[in-house]
């Protein structure tokens, strides 16, 4: 059963938490064995990871998976200074601001866990 724009305008309206400002304004609908989900995607550069909230729950306005994510993503930092705003609206300008002027370290933090090789270089890479 596809969602109806009204009730997409109702579910956007109740979005007034700051921590929203982190993902695109359109979440994707998506039915998995048969359930309705919203996949909210992070806007963190490199990140393409979608943060999936089932509608047929009694959490379905919990944002707990959202906030675990952009700690990870974001650092702690940032999600501190973000979510003291009041709302969302404010916050997402904020974040656009940060990601415009951010350090070389919000572009790294979402990659994930640093990873080291115990290969011996190549010849190549020696040079």
């Amino acid at each position: 059963m596809p969602v109806s724009n009204i009730e997409s305008e109702q579910l956007k309206q109740e979005w007034s938490s700051p921590i929203y400002a982190f993902f695109v304004q359109e979440p994707t609908t998506e039915y998995v064995t048969g359930r309705r989900s919203h996949v909210f995607w992070c806007t963190a550069k490199g990140c393409k990871k979608g943060v999936r909230r089932f509608l047929d729950k009694s959490d379905a306005r919990s944002t707990g998976n959202m906030h675990k994510h952009v700690r990870v993503c974001w650092g702690e930092d940032i999600f501190h200074q973000i979510t003291q705003t009041k709302n969302a609206t404010v916050a997402r300008e904020a974040v656009k601001n940060y990601v415009k002027n951010g350090s070389i370290k919000v572009a790294l933090d979402c990659k994930g866990k640093v990873g080291y090789s115990h290969r011996q270089h190549t010849k190549i890479e020696t040079r």
